[in-house]
């Protein structure tokens, strides 16, 4: 298993606009299975870096390492504020999850975790299920989220998260949490979209759905009565509260303006395309739930779930993620900062009181 030959060149990699703190880059390959991965280890202040493993056909391998950087670093993010004693990594696989996943290909990427010795621990992203991470978890220890280390699948928690983040916003931008007779557009109806879903219909709220795959947004129109729409006018929807629960970079500077809700709250990881949309939300009077913020009911789960026990303390960690987000939306009024420098600040303020320690 040699390493990668791609088209990322050594002073692309130094130079990238994402490197910043990053402590490892490892790009690998498997000849046999096909598997073409880059992990990414950002920080380890806190601890290991635990961040999922992406399944995803990128056009290049220079789109592929930028997601991984950025997702990485995200991560460290996330687990700082979610109060969790573990740093941030995460890897891409590059593939079409529908077409070229295999058992043999996450055995592969499996192996290529366990030779980095502990300071990246894998789990579930995008594009892979809680079988492909069992198949990992054959090759090495340094997996979470599988039978063997907790409660299995993160999405539900993630999910969880999610709702909780959206009664927060909605308790902040219109005076109660009460979503019944709300509109939200969810946009991408994945494990976790469509749990968000399930709950936001369950409370009342009136849904706007879409996602790429067409039989996940019809399985959503007769459960839940929804709408649909094209995922790519999800964001235009008239609606109180959009829910991107789909990839990042949805928020920029074409999508910002077209933006009706009064509420950015969704499960996506990036979902600002630059800093400078963050305010430009701001500008707008639109409230911004920060991405690592309100979907780290994923990462909790995995990280403090224990074989055998009950989920009570990854739920309650989970529930508190609402209470987060009213603290940052209230410290970023005071501030007249925005939520997501907030968060960011909230982050590096224990980063930095664990560096001195």
């Amino acid at each position: 298993m040699n390493a990668l030959h791609t088209s990322v060149h050594h002073s692309a990699v130094f130079d990238h606009p994402e490197m910043g703190e990053h402590e490892n880059i490892v790009f690998v390959q498997d000849k046999e299975t096909g598997l073409n991965a880059i992990i990414a280890v950002h920080d380890t202040t806190l601890g290991p870096a635990l961040g999922g493993c992406r399944v995803w056909p990128y056009d290049n391998p220079a789109d592929a390492l930028t997601d991984a950087l950025r997702l990485s670093r995200g991560m460290t993010y996330k687990n700082a504020l979610a109060g969790l004693d573990l740093g941030g990594g995460k890897a891409v696989i590059i593939a079409d999850p529908r077409k070229h996943k295999s058992v043999e290909l996450m055995e592969a990427f499996g192996l290529h975790v366990d030779r980095l010795s502990g300071t990246y621990v894998t789990a579930e992203d995008v594009g892979v299920s809680p079988e492909d991470m069992e198949a990992v978890a054959r090759f090495t220890e340094h997996v979470r989220g599988t039978s063997a280390t907790g409660l299995g699948d993160p999405s539900p928690y993630t999910a969880l998260g999610v709702f909780q983040g959206i009664k927060a916003s909605a308790q902040h931008v219109f005076g109660n949490d009460d979503l019944s007779g709300r509109t939200v557009s969810v946009q991408g109806l994945g494990h976790v979209g469509f749990d968000v879903a399930r709950q936001l219909h369950d409370a009342g709220a009136s849904l706007i759905v879409s996602d790429i795959h067409a039989p996940a947004v019809l399985k959503a129109i007769d459960a839940f009565g929804a709408t649909a729409v094209d995922p790519a006018e999800a964001h235009m929807a008239e609606v109180d509260i959009f829910a991107p629960c789909a990839l990042g970079a949805g928020l920029n500077a074409r999508t910002i303006p077209q933006i009706k809700a009064k509420v950015v709250a969704g499960a996506a990881n990036n979902q600002l395309q630059t800093p400078a949309d963050g305010i430009a939300l701001k500008k707008r009077g639109i409230l911004y739930a920060p991405d690592y913020a309100i979907n780290a009911g994923g990462v909790i789960s995995i990280a403090l779930a224990s074989p055998g026990e009950d989920d009570q303390v990854v739920r309650e960690k989970t529930m508190a993620i609402g209470d987060t987000l009213s603290a940052i939306f209230k410290r970023a009024e005071t501030e007249n900062s925005t939520p997501e420098q907030v968060a960011d600040t909230m982050a590096e303020e224990r980063l930095a009181k664990a560096r001195l320690a």
